[in-house]
């Protein structure tokens, strides 16, 4: 049976090293595309985990009609809360206390380190009840805040933009002509509150001089449904209120940041696109200086397969090693990175940086050493020992 021999495995790793300059600038390129795509698939994945992280099924918010999806320009009664949870039978209700948490959302300037220049930041209003209705939440260190004091979360310094020292605790920071103190910082499972501060709700009614709030979140018993709630507001139609799921909620969000991901995959298909045409040029130009070589491998026995194999095995050897040190790169510069985004911050997703990202960067190698090789095998032999 005829047996096909291969060019030595060694004879590909040598042909890169004869030119470093040429493999580097390969190399290099390569890397820069894998990254590329890194950080946009990264942010993409990052935004869908924030949202899908964010809801909690058991809890409703009830916020004013006019709103729409945006909590913070909503305004209803202070007196919401108490007539909530003193109408609806489903509240979750544990040694007398109503797992309702009324709050008060607002986005607003926020100076750290005594700088001039503040960023925008998220303030939520909040009382003792709140983590009976947010159970994500978890307080990582400090205290719970007094009057003047605030409980930052844990992706607030990359919300605006600080040193995440300039939010420690016992740090004082500025918004609404007022000085507040850190008594603490809390984490949310990688939800949007951690891009937010949290304050006393009173303690911001007063600095505000607004006695309304924004939302009333509602943790439900098992059997009671967010509909039903909603009936309830849609019957006292004198408040103007509207109930709806968190995790419905996060979900509309979803929806409306489509545009922004369909944006994003067609930058990763550019940049792709890009990267791959660029490699078929580089290759093109690598094999049409070796056309000489290749001729003189097909003279000595080497059949055209063993040949396109052993320039395959180039591409796929460049393209791996860029793929590893792509993935490097991302692993220690961008793996759990938040990144700024409207009003909240998207943190890029820990998985996925070093797994199955680093495959289609090889398979694309493959495919670009290919065409050119197939181009200069073609040529006749004795015509391509001629070549310059």
């Amino acid at each position: 049976m005829f047996r096909l021999r291969l060019l030595p495995w060694e004879y590909g790793v040598r042909n890169l090293l004869r030119r470093p300059s040429r493999s580097a600038l390969t190399l290099a390129a390569l890397t820069t595309v894998i990254l590329l795509v890194f950080v946009v698939v990264g942010f993409i994945r990052g935004l869908e985990r924030s949202l899908a992280v964010s809801g909690d099924r058991s809890v409703v918010l009830v916020y004013s009609m006019g709103a729409e999806e945006n909590i913070e320009n909503s305004a209803i009664a202070g007196r919401a809360a108490g007539l909530l949870a003193a109408s609806i039978d489903g509240i979750q209700n544990r040694f007398g206390v109503a797992h309702v948490s009324p709050e008060l959302y607002l986005g607003t300037r926020i100076a750290t380190g005594g700088r001039e220049q503040a960023g925008l930041g998220l303030v939520r209003g909040v009382t003792q009840t709140v983590p009976l209705v947010r159970r994500q939440v978890r307080m990582v260190k400090g205290t719970w805040p007094g009057p003047g004091e605030i409980l930052v979360g844990r992706l607030v310094a990359a919300k605006l933009g600080c040193r995440p020292e300039e939010l420690q605790t016992g740090k004082e920071i500025v918004f609404e002509n007022r000085k507040w103190r850190i008594s603490g910082q809390f984490a949310a499972a990688g939800s949007a509150l951690e891009s937010e501060i949290w304050c006393g709700l009173a303690d911001f009614q007063q600095t505000l001089k607004r006695q309304d709030l924004s939302v009333v979140a509602l943790l439900l018993d098992r059997g009671t449904l967010p509909a039903e709630v909603d009936m309830f507001c849609k019957s006292r139609t004198d408040l103007e209120l509207q109930a709806i799921g968190e995790t419905a909620y996060y979900q509309s969000l979803e929806k409306h940041y489509k545009p922004v991901r369909m944006l994003a995959w067609l930058v990763v298909f550019l940049v792709a696109g890009a990267g791959v045409f660029a490699g078929l040029n580089m290759m093109y130009g690598a094999v049409a200086g070796r056309v000489r070589e290749i001729a003189t491998l097909q003279a000595v026995g080497y059949r055209r397969r063993a040949i396109l194999l052993s320039l395959v095995q180039e591409g796929a050897l460049l393209a791996a090693a860029a793929s590893l040190l792509a993935g490097l790169v991302a692993l220690v510069l961008l793996n759990g990175m938040a990144v700024r985004f409207t009003i909240g911050q998207r943190a890029p997703r820990r998985r996925r940086v070093a797994d199955d990202r680093l495959r289609p960067g090889a398979d694309a190698g493959n495919c670009r050493s290919a065409p050119p090789a197939i181009r200069a095998l073609r040529l006749p032999v004795a015509e391509s020992l001629k070549a310059i």
